[in-house]
């Protein structure tokens, strides 16, 4: 389930300087929204599934790139504009992104989003909350989600801005997996985002932001931490998880295929940290590749061979 669904616009340029005029180097536009690399991740891993999201009633390019690469969407229509999201990579590895607005509530009947999703439910073996939420759409929707997938018997992921991960956590979600800026900026109210963190004190802060985050709710509290590595909290302890060192040609949507790796290694009955790292390794794989959520999964052993062990905190 991905509300806010979007075609991403990449483009290539030496330098992005604010207040002058870039010239790129190359543009490619797909279709974007955390879901969607999220299925693109699946997909590549063997593993069935549909994508719940808004479309533009007027405009199908959204569609046509989904279908285009194979993803089983359904959509849920809206009167406005696509929603559009503009990455900006320079030469020298600097990452930017703008993320445009979703749908305003007038434009769409938001009543629709929560039945289509339990609709989907059915016969599925868990759910999957990415990203943010369209304007009108109240904070707790992914913990209605976690609610009507634990009353269809299967367990929930989720991966959400800091005020709807907040407002999902009373509904106890079997796996959150924010960055740290993310969980930071719930807990303490921290206002910027990275792309990448750095900091001496990086590992006990994700340590720190995973403990609390399964002291309110989280069944399994991951931290990321881009190329340094993840935090895990769960019943039975808290795991500092080593990053593997790979190459990186695209670091948009690594979140988002770690929790589709993290996800597949726990649908096939991987044990916790087992599933965590594996959805690391397939994280590392992915940045490996220039669009976000896809990857070549003949990398994937090698970056799970490349892993630190987990080391108990």
């Amino acid at each position: 389930m991905t509300p806010n669904t979007c075609i991403d616009v990449t483009t290539w340029l030496a330098t992005l300087v604010p207040g002058t005029v870039s010239r790129s180097s190359r543009t490619v536009s797909t279709a974007g929204g955390k879901g969607v690399n999220v299925c693109r991740t699946l997909r590549t891993l063997g593993r069935t599934h549909r994508l719940v999201g808004l479309a533009p009633r007027e405009d199908a390019r959204l569609e046509q790139l989904l279908a285009a690469e194979g993803c089983a969407f359904v959509p849920v229509h809206h009167d406005g504009q696509g929603r559009l999201a503009m990455i900006f990579l320079e030469d020298a590895g600097r990452v930017t992104v703008v993320n445009g607005r979703g749908p305003e509530p007038e434009q769409w009947d938001t009543s629709a989003l929560l039945p289509t999703v339990r609709a989907e439910l059915a016969g599925a073996p868990a759910v999957a909350c990415s990203g943010s939420l369209p304007p009108g759409l109240a904070p707790d929707t992914y913990g209605r989600v976690v609610e009507a997938a634990h009353a269809a018997g299967v367990e929930a992921y989720v991966d959400a801005a800091p005020a709807v991960l907040e407002a999902t956590l009373p509904f106890g979600p079997d796996l959150v997996s924010p960055n740290v800026g993310e969980a930071e900026a719930l807990l303490h109210g921290r206002t910027d985002e990275n792309v990448e963190e750095s900091g001496e004190d990086l590992l006990d802060r994700c340590l720190e932001a995973s403990r609390e985050l399964h002291a309110r709710g989280a069944r399994r509290a991951v931290v990321t931490a881009g190329s340094h590595g993840a935090a895990l909290t769960t019943a039975e302890g808290t795991w500092w998880l080593g990053a593997a060192r790979v190459p990186v040609a695209n670091p948009i949507g690594a979140g988002d295929s770690f929790l589709a790796g993290t996800s597949d290694a726990l649908l096939a009955g991987a044990p916790d940290v087992v599933a965590v790292r594996t959805g690391m390794a397939v994280a590392a794989a992915a940045v490996q590749h220039e669009t976000g959520g896809m990857l070549d999964p003949a990398l994937v052993a090698p970056a799970l061979a490349a892993l630190p062990d987990p080391v108990a905190r």
